[in-house]
């Protein structure tokens, strides 16, 4: 509702007027009637208890200076009420209108689209953080951003119908007071006509019929039936008003009406602001720093894993380079085996040159012995020669 109802800042208080000023909108012409048969007076009274004192006094002096003789005065009495009324009513009809909040709804859908869609599948493997872990946390960012930015504009244009709703409210209240002030201004109107419609059908008629009944004069008998003409007329006027009054009485409750579907709505859109909105923003960062937590835990788990197995597998290299470094370091320079194995072949080889020459001496002194031997058997052989003859 943005066509608010101004009234002045004094809520007005009733009034009554035989002269009411109307617009040109508001203006009614007098139009003679023909019916002339008398309606009874309704014989329901008003209730005056809802009337001040003073306001009672007002109906009291205002239904002395009403007068039935005037026909232009009949037409137009409680006009200026009842185009308050009609004024009213049309503000009314401007102000009671549905409001437009399918934005916000497609915002609240899309943002919820967006939250669902934080939920995204991990990476196998031990060392899958380190290949896409980084690309799925930034992925993570802008859609948290993209949500973040969506809930603003929702934001902005909760508050913008709120503001709205608030000012409707407050405009609303306005209504309803005025309502109570024309409602009790055509109860006065209704009540001062009444007053005077018993007096003139109580008075005033029966002195006319008598007249007329005594003279029996034509212009006697008119006046008479004049009265009761402007009698029925009378009458019909203050059935209208009575109509306008229960119209009045109908606004009230569906000011309140209204009124309560839009504070409902403001109650709504104010907890979405200081609920809603703010539990949606902090499911957001978890989501983000659930992730972040996730891969930091997939991280951490693999750092842990490529840390455990460096351990061992630098204790398995420090165990095998410390034994052999201790193994080499309390080694001798030659080994006592090898020392033995020296020492064992040097006295083979000894035991063998000893045998060689053991062997060479003996061969030596049988080849010097068969030499000689040799040698004695050449000579023996010469000298055998020697002592043969020749032959001749």
């Amino acid at each position: 509702m943005t066509d608010e109802i101004k009234p002045d800042n004094d809520l007005p208080v009733p009034s009554l007027t035989l002269e009411p000023n109307l617009d040109e909108s508001g203006a009614i012409e007098l139009v003679e009637e023909t019916t002339v048969e008398t309606e009874p007076a309704p014989k329901a009274e008003l209730d005056e208890s809802a009337l001040s004192p003073e306001e009672k006094e007002m109906v009291e002096n205002f239904s002395q200076q009403i007068d039935l003789n005037d026909s232009n005065m009949i037409v137009q009495y409680g006009a200026g009420a009842q185009k308050k009324m009609a004024d009213f009513s049309e503000s009314a009809l401007k102000s009671v209108r549905t409001q437009e909040l399918g934005e916000v709804g497609a915002l609240l859908t899309e943002v919820v689209g967006e939250l669902k869609n934080f939920d995204a599948e991990d990476e196998k493997g031990i060392f899958g953080f380190f290949k896409r872990g980084v690309n799925k946390v930034q992925a993570l960012r802008v859609k948290y951003d993209k949500a973040e930015k969506n809930v603003e504009r929702v934001v902005k244009a909760l508050k913008d119908n709120q503001m709205r709703l608030m000012k409707d409210n407050a405009t609303l209240d306005k209504m309803y007071d005025m309502n109570i002030v024309y409602f009790k201004e055509l109860t006065m109107y209704i009540l001062a006509g009444k007053k005077k419609l018993a007096e003139v059908q109580n008075t005033e008629l029966p002195a006319l019929v008598a007249k007329a009944e005594e003279t029996s004069r034509p212009e006697d008998a008119q006046a008479a039936r004049d009265l009761e003409e402007r009698i029925v007329r009378f009458e019909r006027k203050l059935s209208d008003l009575e109509l306008t009054r229960v119209i009045a009485m109908q606004t009230a409750p569906q000011i309140r009406m209204v009124q309560n579907n839009e504070i409902a709505m403001i109650e709504k859109i104010q907890t979405t602001l200081v609920n809603t909105i703010p539990l949606w923003k902090n499911q957001m960062v978890l989501s983000l720093g659930i992730a972040n937590a996730a891969d930091a835990v997939k991280a951490q788990n693999a750092v842990n894993k490529t840390t455990n197995e460096l351990l061992r597998k630098n204790a398995d290299m420090l165990q095998s380079s410390t034994t052999q470094i201790a193994e080499e370091t309390e080694r001798g320079i030659v080994d006592i085996e090898t020392l033995q194995h020296t020492n064992e072949t040097l006295i083979q080889t000894f035991d063998d040159v000893l045998r060689i020459q053991q062997e060479g001496r003996q061969k030596r002194a049988e080849a010097e012995v068969e030499i000689r031997r040799l040698e004695d058997e050449l000579k023996s052989k010469l000298l055998e020669m020697q002592n043969k003859p020749v032959a001749s």
